[in-house]
């Protein structure tokens, strides 16, 4: 049973349909991005997942069940929202320390995720100083408080300058490879593109695309490579009689659907010289917009 399920999920709000039989799951040890434009009906999901909003038909759960019923949600599911709020007056540690408190977790957690996202310094600081970027890494503290089996990140790059950013991939990567399931919620295609294995596509409330990034990227043909040989001609000829067609392009051969290592060990057992080599696949935004059509709502 996978860590989140959404299955023919579908919210209207009056004559509004927000999400449209939406179905999906994502993995442990894998950070899956939830990609769409503005107002395609990522955010309603999110909401439908985490209880606050009730969906009109289908179900999202963790592990089968909904948050409502999940025993110490904290410790089985971490959360930021996009609009999440923090009381001013508050310091970044007493704040932990109130959800440590409701959540039944030990007080030495407050340490460790200030540390983990790097507020140490200014965890006795109040929060309504904090610039948005810090108050986005208190956000990503609060969700790890509990150690949750699940972390959901919504937009969790808004506010951070650019070393911010580099640091957010190198967490959630983190939190993958520590076995949790990982789901981040994004309109920023390119830069999801730098740190997920996965992405779920949608728009308009629809599921448009789903699988590795490498497959989402690459199309029907999947990752393509782009090579370049001392002589092409005789390339092409010993990857056709591989099996793997070719095709011209400019001063290089694209070979579809076929890996770099792979069109590597061809070249190696022909002693065919190579001067260039290396994947070729459509940015995020070719993509989406292959997968969509022109949709930007």
């Amino acid at each position: 049973m996978a860590p989140v399920e959404v299955r023919d999920l579908t919210k209207r709000f009056g004559r509004v349909v927000a999400v449209d039989n939406l179905s999906f799951d994502i993995r442990s040890g894998r950070v899956t991005g939830f990609l769409g434009p503005n107002g395609a009906g990522k955010s309603t999901t999110l909401r439908a997942l985490l209880g606050l909003v009730r969906p009109t038909s289908g179900t999202a759960t963790f592990a089968g069940r909904r948050y409502e019923e999940l025993e110490r949600p904290s410790t089985k599911v971490g959360a930021v929202l996009e609009d999440a709020a923090f009381h001013p007056g508050r310091t970044a540690r007493d704040h932990l320390r109130v959800l440590a408190v409701t959540g039944d977790h030990p007080l030495e957690r407050v340490d460790a995720v200030l540390a983990d996202v790097d507020l140490t310094q200014a965890a006795d600081r109040r929060v309504g100083g904090y610039s948005m970027g810090m108050r986005q890494r208190l956000g990503i503290a609060s969700a790890l408080l509990g150690d949750p089996e699940v972390l959901i990140l919504d937009e969790p790059t808004n506010g951070l300058d650019p070393p911010g950013i580099a640091w957010m991939r190198g967490l959630v990567r983190e939190q993958a490879a520590r076995g949790r399931a990982v789901l981040v919620s994004s309109h920023l295609l390119a830069e999801v593109a730098q740190s997920v294995d996965d992405v779920v596509v949608i728009s308009r409330g629809k599921l448009r695309g789903q699988g590795t990034l490498e497959a989402v990227l690459g199309g029907d043909e999947g990752l393509s490579t782009i090579v370049r040989a001392q002589d092409n001609e005789r390339l092409a000829c010993a990857l056709e009689a591989a099996g793997h067609p070719v095709k011209p392009d400019g001063e290089a051969l694209l070979v579809p659907g076929v890996r770099p290592e792979q069109v590597g060990v061809v070249a190696g057992d022909a002693g065919i010289y190579l001067v260039g080599l290396a994947p070729r696949v459509r940015s995020l935004v070719q993509a989406f917009f292959a997968l969509t059509g022109n949709a930007t709502s």
